[in-house]
């Protein structure tokens, strides 16, 4: 946590300097284990260790979460659309995956378009086919807002280590490996350090900020990302059998893992 931030910044778990140890967990959007040629949004969640305070019901351990996603707004941007989208998406789940591959690089290619007509990318299209980058060059966002101690801020995490920004370019071929991202990502960590930085986002404006609405994307003019904190992510064997029964048997990440002062809104 960096030392000497301003005082609307200085909130909950930034509130006074310091470090805190960390597990980091990147992953695809769908629960189903799928081929990487069905490339959907990214995840970074964020478990951070030792950490003192009221915690929200049910939440006992010295834990904080927070769980990001690519993009900076949610396509399903209420209670009922989000309920709305889950059955879609449960509906697919029976669908070979050569059509969710196909379904995907459609997705992929409309949004293609529209960049080039400076319309921006559909975040609904980029949940269903995400450009095939390295993992580790994406900027993650909490998409919803959250409680910032006596503030309310959205919190978005954005790699700086030059050697993650040389891999800009890197685009994944999935006919060559179908496990494509991890593999990268493996191979990243085996040699070089990750670094991101988690900055939030103040609300300022009701009017062009909703909290209720997580499909608007609030205007960085009005209130720009500011650094709260530095992740450091040693080079490290980032994929060992114990590892990962750790991760994926033992480990939840969930919004409710959380101090009061950063309350999921």
């Amino acid at each position: 946590v960096a030392p000497g931030l301003p005082p609307e910044l200085a909130q909950g778990l930034f509130a006074e300097p310091g470090t805190f140890d960390v597990a980091v967990r990147f992953a695809q959007g769908p629960g189903e284990k799928l081929g990487d040629r069905v490339s959907t949004h990214r995840g970074m969640s964020i478990k951070v260790f030792g950490v003192e305070g009221a915690k929200l019901p049910g939440h006992d351990a010295p834990t904080q979460d927070f769980v990001l996603a690519s993009g900076t707004t949610f396509p399903a941007g209420t209670a009922a659309g989000f309920l709305s989208q889950a059955k879609k998406i449960g509906l697919t789940v029976p669908m070979p995956e050569g059509v969710k591959s196909a379904a995907a690089s459609v997705a992929r290619n409309i949004n293609k378009v529209l960049n080039a007509v400076g319309a921006g990318p559909s975040p609904t299209l980029d949940f269903y086919g995400h450009p095939f980058s390295h993992p580790l060059v994406e900027e993650y966002f909490s998409q919803c807002p959250v409680r910032f101690g006596d503030h309310v801020a959205k919190i978005g995490a954005f790699p700086v280590a030059a050697e993650q920004k040389a891999l800009a370019d890197w685009q994944l071929d999935p006919h060559q490996d179908e496990d494509g991202f991890r593999h990268a990502t493996v191979e990243y960590f085996a040699g070089d350090d990750a670094v991101f930085e988690l900055r939030a986002q103040l609300w300022t404006d009701a009017a062009t900020q909703p909290i209720e609405d997580t499909s608007v994307d609030w205007p960085t003019s009005e209130s720009p990302y500011r650094t709260v904190a530095t992740i450091r992510l040693p080079r490290q064997a980032a994929y060992g059998p114990d590892r990962v029964h750790y991760f994926d048997e033992v480990m939840t990440f969930r919004p409710a893992h959380s101090l009061e002062a950063h309350r999921p809104l």
